[in-house]
């Protein structure tokens, strides 16, 4: 006899729960940045592959992208290279590059890989410039003009790429092929030249190019806040683009929230912000109503 038949009515009840969102997702894109937290803390690194491995098993087709700035952070620390940021994106020098390339490139996305196939998936990782998956070029940045006074000043923040084009045929021949594609974000430019991309651009890229149905941008905090900390679960992209003109969104959180809005205005249906800091926040965002996160989008929010 069942010892604990309320645990299994309940266990029950949340798949019964969860079934419309498993119909709707099934054979779908759905694009993954991981990062931050979850990808120190032991318990959830554990749960995020977890949820992909889950997610790939019920049909779901899930890529993951990843950062490593906690990870490159340690080496340059470690080398004795200093670290500078311009909203949000690492300045990479010449000697930055290699640990950005020596890290993500190697390190960071093989322990991922093997962590996806520890818990049963079939993950095989490459970097952007992999078979020219991104091409990039350098960036010339300008940071966010706030006040609309001030007149753009063009930062030379290194080896940091714009992508330029996203070459699909790997992506797609993984895909097709039953694997679970893990992605690191490095471009390269035409004559060979490594670029450090920000992760939730490449993300958000990747989304667009292959009309992903989801974007999930995992963070360290609860969601897009308010200027009281009040967290925004439901906004519109002109919702968002007002936040970041009034000053709300601001510094680290710009690149990662500009380009989840550049996803939905390219066609992705919806872009999640999600706090990674939460056990199985990925499945919590697609597969129950509440979610752990901010959703924005182009459709009604009540849709």
């Amino acid at each position: 006899m069942n010892e604990h038949p309320f645990d299994a009515k309940q266990t029950a009840q949340v798949l019964n729960d969860a079934l419309p969102y498993l119909q709707r997702f099934i054979g779908k894109t759905i694009v993954i940045k991981y990062g931050g937290n979850a990808m120190i803390d032991e318990t959830l690194k554990h749960s995020f592959a977890q949820n992909i491995v889950l997610m790939k098993t019920v049909g779901i087709k899930p890529i993951v992208v990843h950062g490593g700035g906690p990870q490159i952070a340690e080496l340059l620390h470690k080398l004795n290279i200093e670290s500078t940021f311009v909203d949000g994106l690492r300045v990479t020098t010449n000697d930055t590059m290699d640990v950005v390339e020596m890290v993500l490139g190697a390190s960071v996305n093989k322990h991922i890989v093997s962590l996806l196939n520890q818990h049963g998936g079939n993950a095989v990782g490459i970097t952007g410039k992999d078979a020219n998956v991104i091409r990039a070029e350098k960036l010339h940045y300008s940071p966010r003009d706030v006040d609309g006074k001030t007149p753009p000043e063009i930062i030379d923040i290194g080896h940091v790429g714009r992508i330029t084009q996203v070459n699909r045929t790997l992506l797609d021949t993984l895909i097709h092929g039953d694997f679970i594609p893990v992605i690191a974000p490095i471009g390269v430019g035409v004559d060979g030249q490594s670029y450090n991309i920000n992760a939730d651009i490449v993300a958000g890229k990747l989304a667009e190019v292959l009309q992903a149905e989801k974007l999930l941008l995992l963070t360290n905090i609860a969601g897009i806040q308010d200027k009281q900390g009040n967290v925004l679960t439901g906004l519109h992209t002109k919702d968002v683009t007002a936040l970041m003109d009034d000053g709300t969104i601001h510094s680290g959180m710009i690149p990662k929230v500009q380009c989840a809005v550049d996803a939905v205005n390219q066609g992705v249906k919806r872009a999640h912000i999600i706090d990674g800091r939460v056990r199985h926040a990925v499945l919590l965002e697609l597969f129950t109503h509440e979610g752990v996160g901010t959703l924005i989008t182009n459709e009604s929010l009540n849709a």
